[in-house]
């Protein structure tokens, strides 16, 4: 192979790779025309823009859940802690009803809203980018619950992790405890 030129690496190589950046872990919620909840599990998120307010996420063509999400505009991301591996189980697998049983109530401005997490983010569908296996989704932010501290769940390295605090970090006060990234 000549130097500086690279191939194509391969759906294996390419995961494992990519394995070595960690995202914080977060359930895409909306409902259906009818008003049934949807939801699916999602590391592909971000921040876009400041001004206006605009995050993404990236939804695979085959799911079940961001078709009905697409049809009616709206969504809210809901940014999961450190002890929500349930969660993440039931939004992740292609089994069973995942609102059964499950503590959340509607949103004015997305989707239903998991009353446990971290952070929610409710969104207006602004653009769809077609990439590949995937759709690119740019949301308008149109509301924000910041539910108080804790640690966020990380996927690394194909698990679901949290980083460690150090024995320092042990020895804050007690109210800073669970502000661990600020």
């Amino acid at each position: 192979m000549t130097p500086g030129v690279s191939r194509q690496p391969t759906h294996d190589e390419m995961r494992h790779a990519l394995g070595h950046f960690a995202t914080g872990v977060t359930v895409v919620t909306g409902t259906t025309l009818d008003g049934d909840p949807v939801g699916f599990a999602c590391q592909s998120f971000a921040s876009v823009s400041l001004d206006p307010p605009l995050v993404l996420f990236c939804a695979d063509h085959r799911g079940r859940s961001w078709p009905h999400m697409r049809d009616t505009g709206r969504f809210t991301v809901n940014v999961l802690h450190h002890l929500q591996l349930d969660i993440v189980e039931r939004f992740g697998s292609p089994l069973g009803r995942r609102f059964d049983g499950l503590d959340w109530y509607p949103s004015e401005d997305g989707g239903p809203s998991l009353t446990d997490a971290l952070m929610r983010i409710h969104c207006a569908v602004e653009q769809v980018h077609v990439a590949g296996d995937h759709d690119v989704v740019i949301g308008r932010v149109l509301g924000l619950d910041d539910t108080g501290r804790g640690r966020p769940m990380l996927f690394y390295r194909g698990q679901f992790t949290v980083t460690e605090r150090t024995a320092q970090e042990e020895d804050l006060a007690a109210d800073a405890r669970d502000d661990y990234w600020g």
